[in-house]
C-alpha cells in the first residue's frame, strides 16, 4: 500500500511502476489488486458499480473466486490512488495483488473458519444435551436451582463458543457498517446477538427457558456454508495459479552481439532471440528459426504425442522442448502469451461459477432473519395484543426459535452431498466442488475431449494387420534405446528383448543403428526414405523400419477408446443427452473416433479459446454442459462448463480445474456420477420439503402457544432424523451405470 499512498504524481509517466500497475499505449494503466472483505456477488457488484462510475475508469471487474481486482482507467485523469480511494472507502481492503500472500490468507482463513466451525458444533452438541435435560424436568421433578445450574452452564459454553466462533460473522458486520453499508452478515450478527443476550438476561432473572441452542446451532450451520464456498472458492484460485506455474521461470536471451543473457520472461521483447536448451519450456510465443526437435504442445492440442518441430513451426509459452536445443524469435511475451490467455479464460470462468454458492447457505442467510423476525412477532402478539406476561410472552418466542431451529434445513443438502460423495468415493469418483452434484443434476448436454478422454490417451501398437513378429523384436530392440512415445508403445508390444548399443537419436526424425549388414532406421517415413507408394500411406501415428536387403515395415499406432466407452456413449445418447466431441487433434483421427462410437456432432482442430467459445454459445442456447477432458488445454473448458470431469491420469492444472475427477480406464464413472446426482437432487427436493412442511405445520403451533420447549425440542430432533433417514436411501440404492440424471 506504500506505493499507493504517495498519490497520483508518483505514478505518472516517467516514475517507476510497481509491478501491480501496468500502462499501455493508448494513455491508459491497469491496476491488479487484491481485495479483502468480498464475501458475495453483492460486494462484487457494489465494488464494480462505484469505480465504473468515475469518470476516469474504462474498466473494473472483482473476481469473486481470486479476490482480484482489475481496473483500466485514464491515466491523464487520475491516479491509483483515487481508484484505491473508492474501494477503501466503501469499507474493503486493498492491497497489491500477489499470488502467494492470496495463497497463505486463503488457508489462514479456512483454517480459521474451520476451528470456528469445530468450537461451535462441540458447543452445540453439549448445551443440546444441557438443554434437552431441563426440558425432561419441567414436571417438577427437577429443583429451581438445578435448573439454575444447567442454564448457567449452556451460558458458560455457548458464550465464549459464540464469542469465538462468530467472528467471521461479527468482523465483517462491524466493517460494513462503519462504512455506512450493510451485507449479509449484519443480520445474521444481529439475529445470534439477540438470541444470546435475551438467553442472558432470561438465566441472570432466574427465568425457566432459554435458549443457547438455538443461538449456537444457527451458527454451526452457517459456518458449514461459510467453509463450503470458501473451499470451492480456493479450489477456483489454485487452478489459476497452477496453470501459471507451468510459466519457465527465466529465459536465454541471445544478444545480436553473441552474448547471452538470462531475465524474467516477461522483460524479453518482441523480436528477441530466446535459447531454449532440450528438457526446458519455453517462455515465449514465437517462431522457431534454428534447431529441430520434439515439443510436448498438450498445452494447446491436448495431444499426449509429442510434434516433431523445426525452423517456421510457431511455439507457445509453457509448452515442453524435449530432444534438442532450439532458437525461437519472440512474438509475444508475458500477459500476451497463449498461457496467460488461458489463465485468463480460467480465471473468467470461475467468476462466473462462484455466484452457484452451496444450497445449505444459500437457505441459512435467508433463514435466520425469518426464524427471529417469527420469534419477535409472536413474542409482541402475546405480550401487546393478547395481554400475556412478558415471561409467558417470552417462551412462547423460546418455543418458535426452538422449533424453528434450521437444523433440518440445515441437513437436507449436506446429509445427501456425505451420503452422495461416499457411494461415488467407493467407485472410485472424487467429488471437489461442494455443488457439484447439484449442478451436474442439471446436465442435459456432454462435451468429450478426445485424447486421454474418450481414448486412453497413449499410442498402443495397431493390431488390425500382420505384424511380423522378427521384425518387431528387431525394431523393439532399437526402441528401447529412446524415450519417445511411440518408441516406448513398440517396446510395449514387442516381448522381452536386449536393447540394442550405440542407437544414435536425431531429434524429431528417428533412431539409427549400425549393424553387420549395415545401417538400420526406425522413424519417419521421410527421414528412413520410404517413397510414399511403398507400403500403406493411412493417416496416423507410424514408425518406419528400415533395414538393409530387406522391404520397409511399417508399425502403426493408434490411442485406443477406453474399454467401455461405445456401451456408456451409447447408454448416454438413449437417455436423452446430447453429445459432442471437442478436439484438438486432427480431423480424420476425430472423425474416426467420433463414427466408432456414435457421436454425431464433432470437431477437430479446437484450441483452448474455441472449446471455451463453442461452450458459451451452448449456454446461451439454454443447454447445462458437463465438460468431460483431461488435457491442459482443456483446463479453461472445464471452467467455463456449467459442470466438468476429469480422469485422475489427467494432467493437475486440468483435476484442479474440474469439478469431479475419477480414476481407471473405463468412462463408466461419467454416467454413474450422473446417475447417483439425478437420485441426489430428487432426495435433496423430498429433504428441502419435509423441512419446509415441518415448519409450516409447527411454527404456527409454536406461535399459537400450543407447543412447549420440550415438544419443540423433541420435533425438531424428529425433522433432523427424517431428513437423514430419507438421505440414507442413497446409499442403499443401485442403479445401471448408464443411468442419466
Amino acid at each position: 500500500m506504500t506505493a499507493i499512498s504517495q498519490g497520483p504524481a508518483a505514478m505518472r509517466p516517467g516514475a517507476e511502476d510497481p509491478p501491480h500497475i501496468r500502462r499501455t499505449t493508448d494513455g491508459a494503466a491497469r491496476l491488479n489488486m487484491m481485495v479483502e472483505g468480498v464475501h458475495c456477488g453483492g460486494c462484487v457488484a457494489r465494488i464494480e458499480r462505484a469505480l465504473r462510475a468515475m469518470p476516469a475508469v474504462r474498466a473494473a471487474r472483482v473476481n469473486l473466486s481470486t479476490r482480484r481486482l482489475a481496473v483500466t482507467w485514464d491515466d491523464s485523469r487520475a491516479g491509483p490512488a483515487e481508484i484505491m480511494a473508492a474501494v477503501e472507502g466503501l469499507g474493503y481492503r486493498a492491497m497489491p495483488f500477489d499470488p502467494e500472500l492470496l495463497a497463505g490468507r486463503h488457508q489462514a482463513q479456512e483454517k480459521a473458519l474451520l476451528r470456528a466451525m469445530a468450537v461451535a458444533g462441540f458447543a452445540a452438541g453439549n448445551v443440546m444435551l444441557l438443554s434437552v435435560s431441563v426440558w425432561a424436568g419441567y414436571s417438577g421433578e427437577m429443583g429451581v436451582a438445578t435448573r439454575g445450574l444447567f442454564h448457567w452452564l449452556s451460558a458458560l459454553i455457548a458464550l465464549p463458543a459464540i464469542a469465538y466462533a462468530g467472528q467471521p460473522f461479527f468482523a465483517s458486520a462491524i466493517q460494513a457498517l462503519a462504512a455506512g453499508r450493510t451485507n449479509m452478515d449484519v443480520p445474521i450478527t444481529l439475529a445470534i446477538l439477540l438470541a444470546t443476550g435475551m438467553s442472558l438476561i432470561e438465566t441472570a432473572s432466574g427465568g425457566h427457558y432459554v435458549y443457547f441452542d438455538s443461538a449456537v446451532t444457527l451458527l454451526f450451520f452457517l459456518l458449514v456454508g461459510r467453509y463450503l464456498d470458501s473451499r470451492a472458492r480456493g479450489r477456483a484460485r489454485a487452478a489459476a495459479e497452477n496453470l501459471l506455474g507451468l510459466a519457465a521461470s527465466s529465459v536465454t536471451v541471445l544478444d545480436p552481439d553473441g552474448t547471452q543473457r538470462v531475465c524474467d520472461p516477461a522483460a524479453v521483447a518482441p523480436g528477441a532471440v530466446v535459447l531454449v536448451p532440450a528438457g526446458q519450456r519455453i517462455g515465449v510465443d514465437g517462431t522457431v528459426i534454428e534447431g529441430a526437435s520434439d515439443v510436448d504442445s498438450s498445452l494447446v492440442t491436448g495431444e499426449s504425442l509429442p510434434a516433431a518441430i523445426g525452423p517456421g513451426t510457431a511455439v507457445f509459452a509453457g509448452t515442453l522442448n524435449l530432444t534438442a536445443t532450439l532458437r525461437v524469435r519472440a512474438a509475444a511475451t508475458g500477459e500476451d502469451t497463449l498461457l496467460a490467455e488461458i489463465a485468463r479464460l480460467m480465471e473468467a470462468a470461475e467468476q462466473g461459477r462462484a455466484r452457484f454458492v452451496a444450497l445449505a447457505d444459500r437457505v441459512a442467510r435467508l433463514y435466520a432473519p425469518a426464524v427471529h423476525s417469527l420469534a419477535a412477532i409472536t413474542f409482541l402478539i402475546w405480550f401487546f395484543l393478547v395481554g400475556a406476561p412478558w415471561q409467558q410472552a417470552l417462551l412462547y418466542a423460546v418455543a418458535v426459535l426452538i422449533i424453528t431451529c434450521p437444523c433440518a434445513l440445515g441437513l437436507a443438502v449436506p446429509a445427501v452431498q456425505v451420503i452422495a460423495s461416499g457411494r461415488l468415493f467407493r467407485q472410485g469418483i472424487l467429488l471437489k466442488s461442494a455443488t457439484a452434484l447439484e449442478r451436474l443434476a442439471q446436465i442435459d448436454t456432454i462435451a468429450f475431449d478426445k485424447t486421454g478422454t474418450l481414448t486412453l490417451g497413449r499410442p498402443a501398437l495397431r493390431r488390425d494387420r500382420a505384424v511380423d513378429d522378427e521384425a518387431l523384436r528387431a525394431a523393439a530392440s532399437i526402441a528401447a534405446a529412446s524415450s519417445h512415445p511411440l518408441a516406448r508403445a513398440l517396446v510395449a508390444a514387442a516381448p522381452p528383448i536386449p536393447v540394442a548399443a550405440n542407437v544414435i537419436e536425431t531429434p524429431g526424425a528417428g533412431l539409427a543403428w549400425a549393424g553387420p549388414a549395415g545401417g538400420t532406421y526406425l522413424g519417419s517415413r521421410a527421414w528412413c526414405g520410404v517413397a510414399a507408394e511403398d507400403g500403406s500411406t493411412d493417416d496416423g501415428p507410424e514408425l518406419w523400419f528400415v533395414r538393409p536387403g530387406m522391404a520397409p515395415v511399417r508399425f502403426a499406432f493408434e490411442d485406443a477408446p477406453r474399454p467401455d466407452a461405445a456401451a456408456v456413449v451409447a447408454r448416454l445418447r438413449s437417455s436423452g443427452l446430447r453429445l459432442l466431441l471437442l478436439s484438438g487433434d486432427r480431423p480424420d483421427a476425430v472423425r474416426a473416433l467420433a463414427e466408432r462410437l456414435g457421436i454425431a456432432d464433432w470437431r477437430a482442430g479446437m484450441a483452448p479459446g474455441q472449446k471455451v467459445a463453442r461452450l458459451e454459445e451452448l449456454a446461451a442456447e439454454g443447454r447445462h454442459v458437463l465438460m468431460v477432458g483431461d488435457g491442459l488445454n482443456d483446463a479453461p473448458s472445464l471452467a467455463v462448463a456449467h459442470v466438468s470431469l476429469s480422469p485422475s491420469s489427467a494432467a493437475e492444472i486440468s483435476q484442479n480445474a474440474a469439478d469431479i475427477v475419477f480414476q481407471g480406464d473405463r468412462l463408466a464413472p461419467v454416467a454413474e456420477a450422473l446417475a447417483v446426482a439425478g437420485r441426489a437432487a430428487l432426495l435433496v427436493r423430498q429433504n428441502l420439503a419435509l423441512a419446509l412442511l415441518y415448519n409450516i405445520v409447527t411454527v404456527p403451533l409454536a406461535m399459537l402457544g400450543h407447543v412447549t420447549p420440550l415438544v419443540a425440542a423433541v420435533a425438531m430432533s424428529s425433522s433432523s432424523l427424517v431428513v437423514m433417514g430419507n438421505a440414507l436411501r442413497l446409499a442403499g440404492r443401485n442403479r445401471p451405470a448408464g443411468a442419466g440424471g
